[in-house]
């Protein structure tokens, strides 16, 4: 049974710099793919940025230099790190993975299985 564990959030204010950890424990065969998604309060929830089995990267444009996404398969952690905090950041930041055969994806549909979050906020 696959299980995704978020951590890492919290309340910081604009400028600040936080780091998103996602551990996973369980079996998929071959590979994974990685996703985080954030919704924020009143809006839908978006893709922030997903990496896949290959390292291959997808990051949203409105993210770009400032959040980076990478991973540690041999200790099943993934990681967004997040730079350059603003208030439009704060949402409930979501892991989520997909098994093999799959790419990096900024669409939830593209996923399957998701943790419980972990709240970011952002004060100006």
């Amino acid at each position: 049974q696959v299980h995704l564990a978020e951590s890492g959030g919290g309340s910081v204010r604009s400028g600040d710099s936080l780091t998103l950890t996602c551990a996973f424990s369980g079996y998929i065969y071959r590979g994974r793919c990685i996703g985080w998604f954030r919704q924020a309060p009143g809006k839908v929830r978006e893709g922030v940025a997903s990496i896949d089995y290959d390292d291959n990267t997808l990051v949203r444009e409105s993210v770009k230099g400032r959040f980076t996404i990478s991973q540690n398969m041999a200790d099943d952690r993934h990681y967004l790190q997040m730079n350059n905090l603003n208030p439009d950041d704060t949402a409930m930041y979501y892991c989520a993975v997909e098994a093999w055969p799959c790419g990096s994806s900024l669409d939830d549909r593209d996923f399957s299985m998701w943790g419980q979050g972990t709240q970011v906020v952002i004060s100006s």
